[in-house]
């Protein structure tokens, strides 16, 4: 392609050298640059790609993508500065794989939890309904069929666009993504033709990156506010800042509620540990989740359904043949009636709601909860998850996550500033995740309840940079000799 083709839609502030030059390729990668590529100068968190320049176009680079204008560049270099990099990068992928969202009906779920259980079951309810769909999840993506290995929870702008591109090709009229609030601040989503967004919630969570609470709203606001005049824009009525997403965005507005008067409304009218059942849109429903979290999931998965055309009577029915995502609210029961729940709840707010369903369902047994916390994440959630279990729970034991590049105890440490003093008699800590399993599942008795939390669906452990097989289900199975 030639660059200019690349660059349609994109606010060029000065293009020096030829725009119709060839391109074979586009990176911002420059290790992978070859001979005919283009390099896009991303400013990233840790790197900025300005420092590159020089290395990709001594590999082959014949254009530039930047923010400020290198002083000196060989001849035949096309050197092209823009506002916003990351920004044009999103247009340029679009582009160059032929603005593949613009073939499918593209839905983009954003929140602090519940993204990845809405945009997969948005995904099932399509396929269930005879659609050839795609879904690009923390958990996993599908091209159609296909299961691809996910390794964030919104691929970069190359990627993502490569992906859709395979989905088209393969004959997929949907496409459900999960939009994470880096995403949607680094600009990867730029360049999608988005024919709808959701917005399940917001609570504490990646301030290491946002820095401030402020700024994570905005970062998810700002996806609502460049959707176009054609998609549709469903949001969370009950959550406190749900019509924030709403305020300046063109699309056409819808609101889901299980307290209030909205768009779309549930109600929960009988809770179990392994169902409920639901009043959903007037119509009762049931349901093979538990919880109000997961009510929540199923009205914005059954309003966005809605809103892409589906009809009503075509809904309910395949409403109650979903079932749970991995590593969210996974019961295993043990041969003597001991039952552990595997989820993925790694946020305070997260474990409070999957806290508070178990209390609302347990009978006479005790809950004991296994949590930690990530490493190199944000720290200030750290006591507030302890808080919370200590709270909801009659036995606490804190330990490992994914500790990272730092020291496990030392995140144990940070945790028990949460621990209240009358609860320390409560709580244990075992840093080895394996053997605090062990000590939660030998300490419960029949009809009591083992929480495994914050690690869900993940099959590894990630200490000092390298990750080791782990699997809080497998561990679970092994113990209960299952």
């Amino acid at each position: 392609m030639k660059l200019r083709d690349l660059l349609e839609g994109i606010a060029c502030e000065i293009v020096q050298g030829d725009s119709g030059v060839e391109i074979h390729a586009i990176h911002f990668d420059s290790r992978k640059v070859g001979k005919g590529d283009v390099f896009v100068a991303q400013r990233g968190v840790s790197v900025d790609g300005h420092a590159f320049i020089g290395k990709a176009v001594a590999l082959g680079a014949v254009g530039v993508i930047c923010e400020d204008v290198p002083e000196s560049l060989p001849d035949g270099v096309t050197v092209v500065k823009v506002a916003n990099s990351s920004d044009a990068l999103g247009w340029m992928a679009s582009a160059y794989y032929g603005h593949p969202s613009r073939e499918m009906k593209l839905v983009g779920v954003t929140g602090t939890n519940g993204k990845t259980t809405t945009a997969t079951l948005l995904y099932e309810v399509a396929r269930l309904a005879g659609k050839q769909a795609g879904l690009l999840s923390t958990v996993c993506n599908y091209v159609g069929d296909e299961k691809v290995h996910a390794t964030h929870t919104t691929p970069d702008a190359l990627e993502i666009n490569s992906l859709m591109r395979r989905m088209v090709d393969e004959g997929c009229e949907y496409c459900f993504m999960e939009v994470s609030s880096h995403a949607a601040d680094q600009r990867r989503v730029s360049g999608l033709d988005f024919d709808g967004a959701i917005f399940s919630n917001i609570t504490h969570d990646h301030l290491d990156y946002h820095k401030t609470f402020r700024a994570y709203i905005e970062a998810k606001k700002g996806f609502f506010d460049r959707l176009s005049a054609k998609a549709f824009a469903l949001t969370n009525a009950d959550d406190k800042n749900g019509m924030v997403m709403l305020q300046n965005t063109k699309a056409r507005k819808y609101t889901y509620s299980c307290k209030r008067m909205a768009d779309f409304n549930c109600k929960i009218l009988e809770r179990h540990l392994d169902s409920m059942l639901l009043l959903l849109d007037g119509s009762e429903v049931w349901t093979k989740f538990t919880g109000d979290f997961n009510a929540y999931n199923l009205l914005a998965v059954y309003s966005a359904a809605r809103l892409l055309g589906f009809e009503k009577e075509e809904l309910l029915p395949v409403m109650s043949m979903l079932v749970p995502v991995s590593g969210r609210f996974e019961t295993i029961l043990s041969r003597d009636g001991i039952m552990a729940i595997v989820d993925y709840a790694h946020t305070p707010d997260a474990l409070e709601n999957v806290l508070s369903t178990i209390s609302g369902l347990k009978k006479d047994g005790k809950v004991i909860t296994v949590v930690g916390a990530g490493g190199d994440r944000d720290r200030t959630k750290r006591p507030e998850m302890a808080e919370v279990a200590c709270r909801l729970s009659d036995r606490v034991v804190l330990t490992s996550d994914n500790p990272r590049s730092e020291e496990p105890a030392a995140i144990i440490e940070d945790m028990r500033a949460g621990v209240p003093e009358d609860a320390c008699d409560r709580v244990l800590a075992i840093t080895d995740r394996k053997e605090a399993i062990r000590t939660a599942l030998m300490l419960a008795k029949p009809d009591d309840i083992v929480l495994v939390a914050g690690k869900g669906h993940e099959d590894y452990q990630e200490i000092k940079g390298v990750k080791h097989h782990f699997d809080d289900k497998e561990i679970i199975k092994e113990i209960f000799k299952l």
